[in-house]
């Protein structure tokens, strides 16, 4: 898990944006660290939201972009009838099903971005309010990518500490300490 990314971040354009991009999924992976399922799927604030919840939603954003830039349809289609289960964990999926799941989506992001002739790339986004009207680069793609996961790594971080009072920089140094 990458706990800053260096002022040098591997070179290049694409190697700095996927850097920064495994640095926001990192702030979101450490708040699981420890967590029993029931106290990862908890929710101790007022909102609906979880730490199991967000990792699976930042996956399923992550896959679902990649999978249009791609031209292909994402691997899980939501509309109204079922936007509420992007945040939680249905069925036989547990926290660790789900890291397990984002590191292939990781995986697959960064051979579709390395493999990519060109980050001025553009792909069309299918009609909806939230999505932009207009083409977009895989640059953009990337940007999206990494504020939408550092804003929900800014949730997680607020569900943990009030879970059990742990903040990221405890985190970071259970990580990097190994314990």
């Amino acid at each position: 898990m990458v706990m800053h990314v260096p002022a040098e971040a591997h070179g290049d354009e694409r190697g700095a944006l996927l850097a920064f991009l495994d640095e926001a999924r990192g702030g979101i992976r450490r708040t699981v660290l420890g967590l029993t399922g029931e106290q990862a799927s908890s929710r101790p604030s007022a909102s609906e939201l979880s730490l199991a919840g967000l990792v699976k939603h930042v996956a399923e954003v992550e896959q679902s972009w990649v999978a249009r830039a791609k031209g292909k349809d994402p691997a899980v289609t939501r509309d109204e009838s079922n936007w509420h289960e992007c945040f939680v964990l249905v069925g036989e999926e547990t926290v660790a099903s789900q890291l397990a799941h984002w590191d292939q989506v990781k995986a697959e992001t960064e051979e579709f971005i390395r493999s990519a002739p060109d980050m001025n790339e553009t792909f069309a986004l299918p009609e909806a309010p939230w999505f932009p009207k207009e083409r977009v680069s895989l640059r953009w793609l990337l940007l999206r990518l990494i504020s939408e996961v550092d804003r929900h790594a800014g949730h997680a971080d607020i569900i943990r500490e009030s879970l059990d009072g742990k903040t990221a920089f405890e985190l970071i140094d259970e990580t990097e300490s190994g314990s």
